[in-house]
């Protein structure tokens, strides 16, 4: 038989065509391996970063959802202590773990008329929990995880209540959820802005 030799180049690899595979070639194979396992760990880490947790909750038939990373607690049905001469935005004082609370009443926010039940408490707190205050709600229910890609803007015609209280809007099955952001219900924030310090429609 006719023994077959491999031909060799000049730098002493062997020649495509001959079976063997150039190590120039492997190593583009290996290059190209890391470039797709990086591409997957990128679009990991960005589907992470997408996700949202939102704690749901109702008022007045209404269903609105915070971020779970600003709540520090949720509180069962408490019985507000009410502040003489206090903004129509705050519905009380509540004791929370050797302190007073002040709450603000979303009831009142939306310009709706308060209900003499006992109302759900959740703790809200900052990034570094250097302030926390209570938001009075209806009813709290379940974490939903939605993709902030879903978010959907406020529309025009909101009045300025809710431009100033809603971030957007989430399209869920059983309708909209109105997201909210913590920073804007703080009570120092919410006696700055105008149109907390009177009276006026709901929203």
């Amino acid at each position: 038989m006719k023994r077959m030799t491999r031909k060799k180049s000049a730098d002493g690899l062997a020649e495509p065509g001959d079976g063997s595979v150039p190590e120039t070639r492997r190593g583009q194979k290996r290059d190209k391996a890391a470039e797709v396992n990086q591409s997957v760990v990128a679009e990991t880490i960005q589907d992470e970063e997408d996700v949202v947790s939102l704690c749901s909750m109702s008022v007045g038939g209404r269903s609105f959802g915070i971020d779970t990373r600003r709540i520090g607690e949720v509180l069962g049905g408490r019985e507000l202590q009410r502040v003489p001469m206090a903004r129509a935005f705050v519905g009380g004082v509540v004791p929370y773990r050797g302190e007073v609370l002040t709450t603000v009443s979303f009831r009142a926010l939306l310009g709706l008329t308060e209900i003499r039940e006992k109302n759900c408490v959740l703790v809200l707190e900052d990034e570094d929990a250097s302030q926390r205050f209570g938001l009075v709600v209806d009813a709290v229910g379940g974490v939903v995880t939605v993709s902030r890609r879903m978010l959907e803007a406020n529309p025009s015609t909101l009045d300025a209540r809710g431009k100033w209280l809603f971030d957007g809007a989430y399209k869920m099955e059983r309708g909209l959820m109105v997201q909210l952001d913590p920073q804007r219900l703080r009570p120092s924030r919410l006696a700055e802005a105008e149109i907390f310090r009177v009276g006026g429609g709901a929203v």
